[in-house]
């Protein structure tokens, strides 16, 4: 998001009626490569690359992308737990970009993660019920016999037994050392739970399970979602907004439902070309969009807009100049693109002078999901 959208996008994001509970702007995170014995810097990766965006309390925003696009790297910046290179994270109306660690210590009650891998998340030498007392006992939540019963609460709000607080992760299934992952996300009664890919690693059927799961809790404790995804069938069903990153940078943000019924950025499109539809006519009737070449290196971006080499629609100003996000519609919808696709009235696209009219003209019109 370039600075002169700012404005844009802050009128846009997180239109919902709860209160601003998070705004990042311009938030950035730069990898070191460094060499030599010395380990003198020779480039940086690229991972987020200047990002804002706006989330209201009791929403779910969706943050979807490829593999590799920065959605991780995002949500460990917003929690604090990678520095930002640059821009903020302001969070309940206090900036916590620059906080230190132990001033960091309270905010961390309100923000918590669920992790994508919860085979990697849970320590094996603990037991359950150690794992989940460990933030109780850091935040002095109470004496030995209230961190006891909050863990059998936390348990059985996630729908395990409390029977349960003896073993280890390993004598648990997937589905339920995720749930154990969430018992630990809520024990200090969070307001805002980023959730990073928490339904990946698991079989289908448990995949609903989880996702439900996040649903209830949500009405019965009043949560705001991070909810980051590379599936955009499972984040239709949990998602408020949702935000779509390429390459370090979000490309469209947009109401869920209007998200795949008027994709407005070639790579939304693309994206949704591939979500399986049950109904074997439809999908047989269905143009799947297949981008050519390979992601760009985030070492070195492309020029302008970052999805030019792999974008059907391209024209010269896609390489020359990064378009910045821009509203379409009173909804909040918004999409970085100069070429945008299903504007009503049709919008004409920016083609730079010296571009035949021919360029654009005979681009065929693709059937969108």
């Amino acid at each position: 998001m370039t600075a002169d959208s700012a404005p844009a996008a802050s009128a846009a994001n997180g239109d919902g009626g709860g209160e601003l509970l998070l705004r990042a702007e311009h938030v950035k995170k730069y990898f070191p490569i460094r060499t030599g014995v010395l380990q003198r810097e020779v480039a940086r990766v690229h991972a987020v690359d200047d990002v804002s965006i706006d989330l209201r309390a009791g929403e779910t925003l969706g943050l979807v992308g490829e593999s590799g696009c920065g959605k991780s790297t995002l949500a460990r910046c917003i929690a604090r737990l990678f520095p930002l290179t640059g821009g903020s994270v302001v969070f309940e109306g206090q900036d916590i970009s620059r906080l230190s660690r132990r001033k960091l210590r309270p905010v961390r009650r309100e923000l918590q993660l669920v992790f994508q891998d919860p085979y990697a998340s849970l320590n094996p030498r603990k037991r359950v019920g150690e794992i989940l007392s460990g933030p109780l006992r850091i935040h002095h939540y109470g004496n030995r016999g209230a961190i006891k019963r909050r863990v059998r609460e936390l348990l059985e709000l996630v729908g395990l037994s409390p029977e349960h607080i003896n073993r280890y992760p390993h004598e648990f299934s997937g589905g339920q050392r995720q749930r154990i992952g969430v018992a630990r996300a809520l024990a200090l009664h969070p307001k805002l739970i980023i959730a990073d890919e928490p339904v990946s690693a698991l079989d289908v059927s448990i995949r609903a399970q989880v996702i439900n799961l996040l649903d209830d809790l949500q009405d019965e404790l009043h949560l705001t979602y991070i909810f980051i995804a590379h599936d955009l069938g499972v984040v239709r069903h949990v998602s408020d907004r949702i935000a779509v990153m390429y390459l370090g940078k979000i490309v469209e943000v947009s109401p869920a439902e209007e998200l795949y019924q008027r994709p407005v950025h070639p790579y939304t499109e693309a994206l949704l070309s591939a979500v399986p539809i049950p109904d074997p006519d439809l999908s047989d009737r269905r143009a799947q969009i297949v981008l050519e070449g390979d992601v760009p290196s985030p070492i070195l971006p492309p020029w302008g807009c970052r999805f030019h080499p792999r974008c059907r629609y391209a024209t010269k100003i896609c390489a020359e100049q990064e378009p910045p996000l821009t509203g379409y519609g009173s909804d909040g919808h918004l999409a970085a693109c100069h070429h945008p696709l299903n504007i009503d009235p049709p919008a004409a696209p920016a083609v730079a002078a010296d571009t035949p009219p021919a360029a654009v003209a005979d681009v065929p019109a693709e059937e969108t999901p």
